[in-house]
């Protein structure tokens, strides 16, 4: 918080705090906030209609409950720990009552465990309905946002550590939240790592480069290379565009670009721009021939080959395979080998996502996207915090505002609160196109730059690195393209979720991942035979890419030549720019 408001209680700030939030409420992106109110209403709606018509089943459910909850209530008199009496639904594994002031105090143990009852008594009408898969999804998924957003560790006046702390600090840690909550109002979104911990090529971003390209849409990236020679065909990563490239080189201990750079290869890497509404007629066409196919060409004339690896991470991917398939129509085979990360080609399945996708939530968010030219990074944002409320919202609203405290510290948080916006034109087409009709896996029925694309022709042999609890692309979706190309795939299963199960650096020797599963079968027969490796999958896919060929060493370049003279030192501006 300013300096101009020095206590939050005071009635210029009290003020202050009052005007934040109504423009932080009217800033709120109101196509989301009607499509959640539509689908909980309409969810519950047909719940109540199937109960209607089995109101014996519904009477049973309902005295059941009342059970459970008399149970919990006559323990609390009682002076019996729910835990130990068999009553309600203690669950020792959720991490928001894990404080011994939960179990300990009789009244606050049976909020916490009317609150866990209640709640799975919600999540257990959901899933007991006989509504469409789709319709379920979306009732479980708003249920979900009800339940977390009512937890009692939500409030003051049930939180019994919040309770605690706050006499403990004479009410200092309640001055403290309400500090952080008036500089987070101002900031337009919820801090969840301590923002100011973090410099853009200093202590993020680090890898040594320089900037040896740059049109309206991206920049090219050379990085300095750490070996006296690198392989003769070099190595170029596609970020996606609705993220900052730079989580791929948070810091030189996880640093996925330092480790490409270490391991002899000449890296480079596209940072995109962050386009405003003066950008909304760019089309997916642009972001493949003005941004990937140009990359291409920029690289080949820095090395002088005619060849070069190929690596891309969530939409990221599902750009790089409609460029090989443009390339491929075209009998260009400018790549030699493609490795994707996390992600969707074949868009039946497309993960938690999916509640937003439908076509009058798209119809009516394509409006709003048009109008305002494009769609707002904070927007996209809020509706993956959505996805994990607990853990990217609710967590931080607890700590930061109820408890007054300043967030540690994380460098993969810092990214996930540093979005870009999508171009309006773009955005609606790719939408529609991929989630809504999944066209993309239909041979023929997309044109892009004047070709019509059939990922199915796709001769390029391909790395598909998928992760096992991933809910933005789900690895039982993604498993699907091991038969989608016409070239060999290898597929790789990464333990932990879209990003951690990629951003795995050997050194740590953590988690676990999977290979050589009976491709001839479903997903769960591909689990259920594959090997399961300790460590990072890394160094699994560097021996990969060598085995592709062409790893004959050459003098190391770079980084550019003569023809492409270095702009700037990396990180370079585009991936400065932030949105307000």
């Amino acid at each position: 918080m300013t300096d101009k408001y020095p206590h939050p209680f005071s009635p210029d700030s009290l003020k202050h705090s009052q005007d934040l939030m109504t423009d932080w409420i009217q800033g709120l992106p109101s196509a989301l906030v009607k499509d959640m109110q539509r689908g909980w209403f309409k969810a519950w709606a047909d719940l109540g209609v199937q109960y209607a018509s089995d109101p014996m089943g519904w009477t049973e459910r309902v005295l059941q409950y009342q059970k459970q909850q008399a149970g919990i209530w006559f323990d609390a008199f009682a002076g019996v720990p729910t835990a130990a009496s068999g009553n309600g639904s203690q669950r020792p594994t959720d991490r928001r009552f894990k404080g011994a002031q939960w179990h300990d105090n009789p009244l606050f143990d049976y909020i916490h465990q009317s609150y866990l009852l209640s709640s799975e008594a919600l999540y257990d009408a959901a899933r007991s309905t006989s509504l469409s898969d789709a319709d379920k999804e979306k009732l479980l998924f708003y249920t979900r946002q009800y339940v977390d957003a009512f937890s009692p560790t939500n409030f003051l006046a049930t939180n019994p550590e919040v309770i605690q702390q706050a006499i403990d600090t004479q009410g200092q840690s309640l001055v403290d939240g309400m500090r952080n909550l008036l500089g987070d109002l101002e900031k337009g979104h919820i801090s969840m790592t301590d923002e100011g911990a973090f410099r853009l090529g200093e202590n993020l971003a680090t890898t040594e480069g320089q900037v040896v390209f740059e049109n309206d849409l991206f920049q090219l990236i050379h990085y300095k290379p750490l070996t006296d020679t690198v392989a003769e065909r070099p190595l170029v990563i596609i970020p996606p565009f609705i993220n900052k490239y730079y989580i791929l080189d948070l810091q030189p201990e996880n640093s996925f670009v330092r480790y490409c750079v270490e391991q002899g290869n000449s890296v480079f890497i596209l940072s995109w721009a962050n386009p405003d509404e003066d950008k909304s007629d760019l089309c997916w066409d642009d972001y493949i021939e003005r941004g990937v196919m140009t990359a291409f060409d920029v690289i080949k004339r820095i090395h002088g080959v005619e060849q070069l690896n190929a690596v891309a991470w969530c939409v990221g991917g599902t750009l790089l395979a409609t460029a090989l398939a443009v390339m491929q129509a075209r009998a260009d085979k400018t790549v030699a080998s493609a490795t994707f990360f996390t992600t969707l080609l074949d868009f039946y399945e497309p993960g938690e996502l999916g509640v937003f996708i439908d076509p009058v939530q798209v119809s009516e968010r394509e409006e709003i996207v048009k109008k305002a030219g494009m769609l707002a990074g904070r927007d996209l944002a809020l509706v993956f915090s959505m996805l994990r409320a607990n853990d990217l919202i609710w967590s931080y609203v607890v700590n930061n505002y109820l408890k007054g405290k300043t967030p540690m510290p994380f460098d993969i948080l810092y990214w996930n609160s540093d979005p870009t916006n999508l171009p309006a034109n773009m955005y609606v087409s790719y939408v529609e196109n991929m989630y809504l009709e999944n066209r993309l896996v239909k041979p023929n029925a997309l044109t892009f730059c004047g070709e019509a694309i059939d990922l199915s022709a796709i001769e390029t042999p391909s790395y598909f690195l998928c992760a096992v609890e991933d809910h933005i692309a789900p690895w039982t979706a993604t498993y699907k393209v091991r038969d989608l190309f016409a070239g060999p795939v290898e597929f790789v299963l990464g333990a932990s979720g879209h990003i951690a199960g990629v951003i795995n650096p050997p050194s740590k020797n953590k988690r676990h991942y999977w290979i050589d599963g009976d491709t001839q079968g479903e997903s769960q027969a591909w689990l259920d035979s594959a090997k399961k490796v300790g460590g990072s999958w890394w160094p699994h896919w560097e021996a990969w890419l060598q085995a592709q060929g062409g790893r004959e060493s050459i003098e190391a370049v770079g980084p550019g030549n003569g023809e492409f003279v270095p702009l700037e030192p990396a990180p370079g501006r585009y991936v400065k720019k932030r949105v307000s």
